[in-house]
């Protein structure tokens, strides 16, 4: 079971809270087991919306697995800092040092600031306290206008409907991108995502777009990325004809299934690489037959949207004139 605690102030905004809690409890109804707590300092928070709130003031007991996330608040309403309590403060800082994750949502990095969390790394939060940020905790790296950074288990949003794509990027990291596209298209929400960040899933950039047999491919390449697809069975999938299918994929996307697929395969090896996995390992995990197609991927100057013509043999280093996806 995975915890997933939400700190709440007095004067949050819904959306920081709402957004991402619909995403997690989303994740349980499919069968995913996450649980969700909200603490505070005491029961009733009121919101900046003016729906109030009950909480619960005792803590679970958090293991490195968890997730501790805190909304943001309205900062005329404490001044930036907020109310956040020093105890509380502590059991983010010690969350973290045990392992686990923290997040923020818009103004909540200013708690994570304020636990010692941002030293060093890099952050962002709403555009309108971007500065504000930067000049209370100077050590921090503060990343203007993207809407959410991941340093090291740190996770910080820029506010609002952004908490929704964290929260979506989070699932994608715990449990693949099919699962994360399902989530996105319960919600019925754009998959926005800032395309000059690197942890801006292919996912995220390639489905804002309103064609259901596109979706319905990429849907199947979400859920089989490592595996090859012939052209013939994504066709099948989005219940089109093969010409049409890479016609309407390159028009709704900017890519081809294969070049989709390719992006998804490298950025999951770029993951488990990041996570002390060696190249050759990462290659032979997302389906390539060896290091030399992903170390060719990986050295592209733009690997945010590779438009490849033809196809390949999964882990050959040259296109070859076959109908599969890869």
């Amino acid at each position: 079971m995975t915890r997933v605690v939400f700190l709440l102030v007095p004067q949050l905004h819904l959306l920081d809270l709402a957004g991402p809690a619909q995403v997690f409890s989303s994740a349980a109804d499919l069968g995913y087991d996450y649980q969700l707590h909200y603490v505070a300092e005491r029961e009733q928070v009121p919101t900046v919306q003016g729906v109030p709130l009950v909480a619960d003031t005792r803590w679970p007991e958090l293991t490195p697995d968890d997730l501790m996330i805190v909304p943001g608040w309205r900062p005329a309403a404490h001044g930036p800092q907020g109310p956040v309590s020093p105890g509380d403060l502590r059991r983010l800082a010690e969350h973290h040092a045990a392992g686990g994750t923290v997040a923020s949502v818009c103004a909540g990095a200013y708690a994570l600031g304020r636990a010692g969390l941002l030293d060093g790394r890099r952050c962002t939060t709403h555009h309108e306290v971007q500065d504000d940020l930067a000049r209370r905790h100077p050590a921090a790296q503060v990343v203007r206008d993207v809407l959410y950074v991941v340093d090291d288990r740190v996770v910080t949003s820029a506010g609002i409907a952004s908490g929704i794509d964290v929260a979506l990027h989070l699932v994608a990291t715990r449990h693949g991108p099919a699962t994360a596209a399902k989530i996105a298209r319960t919600l019925v929400v754009y998959a926005r995502r800032n395309g000059h960040e690197p942890q801006a899933s292919a996912l995220m950039r390639h489905r804002s777009h309103l064609s259901d047999s596109v979706h319905r491919v990429q849907d199947l390449i979400d859920s089989r990325y490592a595996e090859p697809l012939p052209l013939a069975e994504l066709a099948a999938a989005g219940g089109v004809a093969e010409r049409t299918l890479t016609r309407l994929f390159r028009a709704s996307t900017g890519l081809t299934p294969l070049g989709y697929q390719q992006l998804l395969r490298v950025e999951r090896a770029e993951h488990l690489i990041g996570h002390g996995a060696t190249v050759e390992a990462a290659a032979r995990a997302v389906g390539f037959t060896d290091a030399r197609m992903l170390r060719r991927l990986r050295a592209r100057p733009t690997r945010s949207a590779p438009v490849l013509s033809g196809s390949s043999r999964p882990g050959s280093g040259t296109p070859q004139a076959t109908s599969r996806a890869a």
